[in-house]
């Protein structure tokens, strides 16, 4: 699948895939910071945008864009700008972002890297359809006091994510059953984590390999069976690469086409059967093309929204014949 940032003559941005390493894990006794590896997932997660130039801003506290300034170490630099007051400080990105159908994208700032007095904001975009650009902002979390951004420091974090995922999802509450083996081997982690600390509070010296679990590091469970299949210790993310219009005209159309025939996490037939109930309750509008336009609104392929809206139709003739004949 490609990720494609488009650029307008003279836009140039400074786009890498995300560091796992940052400046406060590095100074942790021993680097131990980065034994933690959901931290250094999460660290890799996207790519990062960096600023063009050093500079120094602060919020005087008031609400207009006047009431923060910026000032940057040369002149003509592309410094960030304050479009919206409320003491938000607002990045213009030069890029026009494109995911795959039905894939949006997450915009944020690093994971797990702090700014002391500033706090970026995150956004959800819908970048497989739009062709507006976005910006990136922060928001000062005390007034008067000097943040500052070195050059090629990062300011955004994008990452690709799966629309309509989160609402495929069905939480539930489950209570642990005995005798089961998730209770066995939770309770068999947390016998030895137990044993590890209290060993770790004796306060012997130690090589740094002894000062730690390596489980979930190495994928294993209490069994200590073979690592779990898909499991990941890093991330090795692409950089971005210069390609030309016509080198990703065909993978965007394949992506797209392979999405309306094939996505397995959709049963067409129990939708289908959703559907036919949420039709119902739609004021009257039983209209297959309606039906099919909210699919795709909720990002369902457009083929797989024809074939649902056209099974829901169906149903929905079906139910009104059945109807008919009972009276």
């Amino acid at each position: 699948m490609d990720l494609i940032c488009y650029l307008h003559p003279g836009w140039d941005p400074l786009i890498r895939p995300a560091e796992p390493t940052r400046d406060w894990m590095d100074r942790t006794p021993e680097a131990f910071a980065y034994r933690c590896l959901p931290l250094n997932i999460a660290n890799a997660h996207g790519w990062e945008i960096l600023s063009p130039c050093a500079f120094d801003a602060w919020w005087t506290g008031g609400a207009l864009a006047r009431d923060v300034v910026v000032r940057t170490d040369g002149p003509g630099d592309q410094a960030p700008v304050a479009l919206f007051g409320q003491g938000v400080l607002t990045f213009h990105i030069q890029g026009l972002f494109r995911t795959p159908p039905g894939w949006d994208l997450f915009v944020g700032g690093s994971p797990n890297r702090p700014k002391d007095g500033i706090a970026p904001l995150s956004g959800v975009v819908e970048t497989d359809w739009s062709p507006y650009t976005f910006t990136m902002n922060w928001k000062f979390t005390r007034r008067n006091h000097r943040i500052r951004f070195e050059k090629h420091e990062p300011f955004c974090f994008v990452f690709p994510v799966k629309r309509g995922a989160l609402e495929q999802m069905d939480p539930k509450f489950v209570a642990l059953t005995e005798g089961s083996d998730l209770v066995a081997q939770f309770r068999a982690w947390s016998a030895s984590r137990d044993a590890f600390q209290a060993e770790m509070a004796d306060g012997k010296p130690r090589a740094p390999a002894e000062k730690w679990q390596k489980r979930y590091y190495r994928g294993v469970t209490m069994r200590d069976d073979a690592p779990f299949p898909d499991h990941r210790s890093k991330l090795r993310l692409r950089p971005f690469v210069h390609a030309t219009p016509a080198s990703v005209a065909a993978p965007i159309a394949e992506a797209a086409a392979s999405n309306a025939r094939t996505d397995a996490r959709f049963d067409e037939d129990w939708l289908a059967d959703v559907l036919t109930g949420v039709a119902r309750g739609l004021r009257g509008d039983r209209r297959r093309e309606a039906v099919a336009g909210a699919l795709i609104h909720a990002g369902v392929p457009g083929a797989m929204a024809d074939r649902l809206a056209a099974s829901v139709a169906r149903a929905m003739a079906d139910e009104d014949d059945q109807a008919g004949g009972l009276a």
